[in-house]
């Protein structure tokens, strides 16, 4: 079949959704993607930041394919070895307490706002309790998840959502504080904001919903969906401000192509909120999945994946400075590690360059209304960078 068959034969039976790129990908090696004509793309977009080890790396297909052929799922009504071993790696790599595995970022989303609606519960017996999320947010499209995600766009067909939610500015700490009330419990935010456009927290801003979170006993709730794994480097991007959350979600790059996502509480919320019979689910954690996580976190310790983005970040840093420089249209960059964002404009769409840049064999997203997000495998090097500025100049240029 060709690639137009492809497409219409997809079109004919999945449910449109998705406004797809006219590319059918049909293959991975390391950081490269290939579609069904055999055309060859640089991947800096990983999947949405899911790809953090690339395409088959070493050791990660071995691992899922002996997992397959011991047992895929058992349900949660059992122990499994890869339940035990990935939940004790995920958990000392986060500093956290007690890990319940999920099947997607949504979910895990979920999953937290029930941990915090039950830790506030159990403190007053009390059903009427608030989240205090920020605007611009993204953390899923569920609906809980799109009841805390600060865009009206994502929530206006599915109202009424969750109710006892308010919104705040981001890195605006007073804003904060004039939502906060006696039925506040918890704060969510994106450590560092993706969908919204690429918007590190500030430190000021993370430390003083700390100190907020600590004196009137709220939970602090950081979602690490995209930012986490590594991306910013740090294992977790938390980490390098100091803070330590209430509860975390995590997803994404956590099982490297494998859907699995997480929350993690620590030991206050984690001894009250959720006990037998308050959550579930059947896939989640399952054998396969939790083999997946195991791999990819073994992988990060043996191989040094942070310290090797903390080493390639500044590079990347430079070169997207440079080229900022010298194109009008490229207004000013931002973000931490490889959680890169261009911001797009003087009568330029960003959606113009990443179709341009598809043309020229680079995959990247965008993020916002105008802005250019550059979320590569964190294995890359600086050839790759190298070729990436190479292509994205080409595309530039032909706009």
């Amino acid at each position: 079949m060709s690639m137009k068959e492809y497409m219409d034969q997809a079109e004919n039976y999945v449910l449109h959704t998705y406004n797809r790129f006219p590319i059918v990908l049909d293959s991975g090696n390391g950081v490269y993607l290939k579609d069904t004509d055999g055309k060859e793309y640089l991947d800096f977009g990983a999947g949405i930041a899911v790809y953090s080890l690339g395409y088959h790396y070493p050791g990660f297909d071995d691992a899922l394919k002996s997992q397959i052929d011991k047992v895929l799922h058992i349900s949660n009504l059992y122990y499994s070895v890869p339940l035990a071993q990935a939940a004790q790696k995920v958990v000392k790599a986060s500093g956290m307490s007690r890990v319940f595995f999920t099947n997607s970022g949504a979910e895990a989303i979920e999953g937290a706002i029930k941990a915090a609606r039950k830790y506030a519960f159990l403190k007053d017996g009390q059903t009427d309790h608030e989240i205090i999320a920020m605007h611009h947010s993204f953390h899923g499209r569920s609906v809980g998840a799109l009841s805390v995600t600060g865009n009206p766009h994502y929530q206006e067909a599915f109202k009424p959502l969750m109710g006892g939610v308010r919104f705040a500015n981001y890195n605006d700490l007073e804003s904060v504080k004039a939502q906060v009330t006696q039925k506040t419990c918890a704060i969510l935010l994106e450590t560092v904001q993706g969908e919204g456009g690429i918007y590190p927290a500030t430190e000021e801003f993370l430390k003083g919903l700390r100190t907020l979170c600590d004196e009137k006993d709220i939970l602090l709730i950081l979602d690490e969906i995209q930012c986490g794994m590594g991306r910013t480097g740090d294992m977790f991007a938390c980490q390098s401000y100091g803070v330590e959350p209430d509860i975390m979600t995590v997803a994404k790059a956590l099982g490297n192509g494998v859907p699995v996502g997480a929350f993690l509480l620590n030991e206050k919320t984690a001894q009250s909120s959720l006990v037998p019979g308050d959550h579930g689910t059947t896939y989640g954690g399952n054998p396969f999945a939790c083999a997946a996580v195991s791999s990819v976190l073994d992988i990060f310790e043996k191989d040094h994946i942070v310290e090797h983005v903390r080493d390639i970040a500044p590079y990347l840093e430079e070169k997207l400075d440079g080229l900022i420089a010298k194109h009008a249209c490229l207004i000013t960059r931002r973000g931490r590690g490889l959680m890169q964002g261009v911001v797009v404009g003087n009568g330029v769409k960003v959606g113009e360059i990443v179709k341009a840049a598809q043309k020229e064999g680079l995959l990247t997203l965008s993020a916002g209304s105008d802005v250019l997000r550059l979320v590569p495998p964190l294995i890359i090097e600086k050839k790759h960078v190298d070729e990436m500025m190479e292509k994205l100049e080409k595309a530039i240029s032909m706009l």
